[in-house]
């Protein structure tokens, strides 16, 4: 349990604290940004996107637009769409592991470089709590103790995924030692016989040089 403490307590500062991810990046036309997310298995993730405007009050040029593509680490694509300025999806994540939002602005010349602005928010924060506290008709004090009843259980998941990593790690430190292990022998054995070999032919060289 030791060496779980550390990384279950960072854990549990991120459940604790907001899991959303607003940024602001720029985007080269003919260039392509991806930002990765780690996503536990069934948990709910929200995203929305959109081109900014610098110049307000007036429409977007036809040149700014985007293709944004969301996929998992196995390859399996969950949102697409094409020439769009603004977007977002949801969904509840059927796989486990790291999922990859890219996106990738048309080219351009004389290049243009895009304002993308990008939330991105998972797990408890993904929920919308507005909704929930409207259409259950509940009082604020209700929709605080639903969103810590919430958070209880994620740090509860989380507390289980830890454990899972830890022994999978375990395991593939035995593997790689024992790995390691059978290398060095077989290294060993290698150099051993290539030093004998050495010594058989200048044994072998010298008595026909008739040096011995």
């Amino acid at each position: 349990m030791g060496s779980l403490a550390f990384p279950l307590f960072i854990a549990i500062l991120g459940l604790l604290s907001p899991t959303s991810e607003s940024i602001q990046f720029e985007l080269q036309s003919g260039h392509t940004k991806c930002i990765a997310e780690d996503i536990k298995k069934n948990s709910m993730t929200v995203g929305k996107y959109t081109i900014v405007n610098h110049n307000e009050g007036q429409p977007l040029p036809d040149s700014l637009k985007l293709t944004t593509r969301v996929t998992s680490s196995t390859g399996n694509s969950y949102h697409y769409a094409d020439n769009v300025e603004l977007g977002q999806f949801a969904f509840a994540a059927p796989e486990e592991g790291d999922y990859m939002t890219c996106f990738w602005a048309p080219d351009h010349k004389p290049p243009v470089t895009l304002t993308v602005d990008f939330e991105w928010r998972t797990g408890v924060a993904a929920k919308d709590w507005t909704n929930i506290a409207k259409k259950g008709t509940i009082d604020m004090m209700e929709l605080e103790l639903k969103k810590l009843h919430d958070t209880v259980i994620s740090i509860q998941e989380e507390i289980f995924y830890l454990r899972e990593r830890e022994e999978e790690m375990q395991e593939m430190n035995k593997s790689t030692n024992s790995k390691m292990g059978w290398f060095s022998f077989l290294s060993l054995v290698v150099c051993l016989s290539v030093a004998g070999m050495q010594v058989w032919h200048l044994k072998t060289f010298f008595e026909k040089k008739k040096l011995i």
